[in-house]
């Protein structure tokens, strides 16, 4: 039987959340979200959500982990043991499944980001014609190589373990991470014509608040961005040790995803109106219009650099996490060792994901199912099980176990009937908006 493995402490679990809730949504979908649907009236639901809801996610994930020592298939199995067990691990599956198939097309993403952080080193952008380079590239079978990439890189990382591996690589890369942001944001805010992203961003338009739309997109930002399809926040919180503070643990991951995600947008918004692009472009923001502005502007070539690295860090530590979920599995069903587990899962991702490399719209159509079907399926399943079937007083004396500011019993029906019945109207909102998140 594998010996289950910890953290090493407190600080080295915040940041293994923090890189695993810090990634390329942050850095493109925040931005022109932030800008599109009411500037600093944006954050006004933005906040109540992700503070309100999202951080009760967090604490559900956290602690339904712990009080296992499970990732999901066995936690919801240990929940169901007196019930019916095997139902409990065929619902655990499906979060499961979840994570892995984003982890599927995630990491194909993961191999632009490598490519693209390759050109910026090489100084390629200069002379190329960047949106037909992409256009060439993504969905082509030219992209399968830096996908097998990403996935050996990931791959390396898991296969170190919990303490050796995830955690020493996120205490490496968060901190980095936000210094590189904070120096970008710093050269975007000194280019002329920055000023007009900044008011893009934070002057409100209260208008915004009277349409649904931008309350179901920040509640999309929010539920998505630090809470993932009921399972990746789960296997993180079955290495905790007994003792941890839940509460103040998620506070603080909800704190520095935001941050990380409002020093994104400082960096890209800005820049984006001193180069009169179209902020609101989406994932091309990344690999067309970024790199066209580190082709213009002065000294583009180190800023280029330093940019597609700190998108690396984001998008390495997410994907360790989305392996991390598999891996656990297979090792916790199989008993197999973490190097057995964690190779064939990276195979099975890697070939699984082939045909995604060559066609966009099985792309597309893959990441969709995934995204508006499987996670936020996986999410619900993950709150309900806990709060419902786990019981939701044993669910606040697990979350208070180790707490210096323990919830109260107000805080019961809140998670039982309002954070549920928010995760089953997020899952429905995403059919209809055809995603949110």
């Amino acid at each position: 039987m594998n010996q289950r493995e910890t953290w090493t402490g407190r600080i080295g679990f915040i940041l293994a959340c923090v890189g695993a809730a810090i990634g390329l949504g942050n850095i493109w979908m925040f931005s022109w979200r932030l800008g599109a649907y009411g500037g600093a009236a944006f954050l006004v639901p933005y906040f109540i959500f992700v503070f309100g809801l999202a951080s009760t996610g967090l604490m559900e994930e956290f602690a339904f982990g712990r009080s296992q020592q499970k990732g999901a298939i066995g936690a919801f199995e240990n929940v169901f043991k007196d019930k019916n067990p095997s139902l409990g691990a065929t619902l655990g599956t499906l979060p499961v499944l979840g994570v892995s198939g984003v982890f599927i097309f995630y990491i194909i993403v993961v191999g632009w980001i490598l490519k693209y952080f390759v050109l910026a080193l090489t100084n390629s952008f200069v002379g190329m014609d960047i949106a037909n380079y992409f256009g060439q590239f993504a969905g082509n079978s030219a992209s399968i190589l830096w996908h097998a990439l990403a996935v050996i890189l990931t791959l390396a990382i898991v296969k170190l373990g919990v303490q050796k591996g995830i955690e020493k690589t996120n205490k490496f890369m968060m901190p980095t991470l936000f210094i590189l942001l904070i120096i970008l944001m710093i050269r975007s805010l000194t280019l002329g014509g920055a000023m007009e992203g900044v008011k893009f961003m934070l002057v409100p338009d209260w208008s915004k608040l009277l349409q649904p739309v931008t309350w179901v997109m920040a509640l999309g930002q929010a539920f998505f961005t630090v809470s993932l399809g009921g399972a990746a926040m789960l296997v993180y919180g079955s290495y905790l040790r007994k003792d941890e503070d839940i509460p103040s643990s998620a506070l603080q991951t909800v704190a520095f995803n935001t941050s990380a995600s409002l020093l994104a947008a400082f960096v890209i918004i800005p820049a984006v109106f001193a180069f009169g692009l179209d902020p609101q472009a989406g994932p091309p923001l990344l690999f067309i219009t970024l790199p066209n502005i580190f082709k213009a502007m002065p000294g583009g070539y180190i800023f280029g650099v330093l940019f597609f690295l700190s998108i690396v860090f984001a998008a390495i530590s997410s994907a360790v996490n989305l392996m991390e979920v598999p891996v656990e599995a297979m090792m916790d069903r199989l008993n197999l060792s973490r190097g057995k587990s964690t190779l064939i899962v990276a195979l099975l991702g890697f070939i699984i994901g082939l045909p995604l490399d060559t066609n966009m719209a099985w792309f597309g159509k893959f990441a969709d199912f995934v995204t508006i079907y499987l996670v936020p399926i996986g999410a619900v399943l993950a709150a309900f099980v806990f709060f419902w079937v786990y019981g939701v007083s044993k669910a606040r004396q697990e979350i208070n176990r180790g707490s210096s500011r323990p919830l109260g019993k107000w805080w019961e029906p809140f998670a039982k009937y309002v954070f549920v019945a928010v995760a089953l109207i997020v899952l429905i909102l995403g059919v209809v908006y055809g995603g949110i998140g």
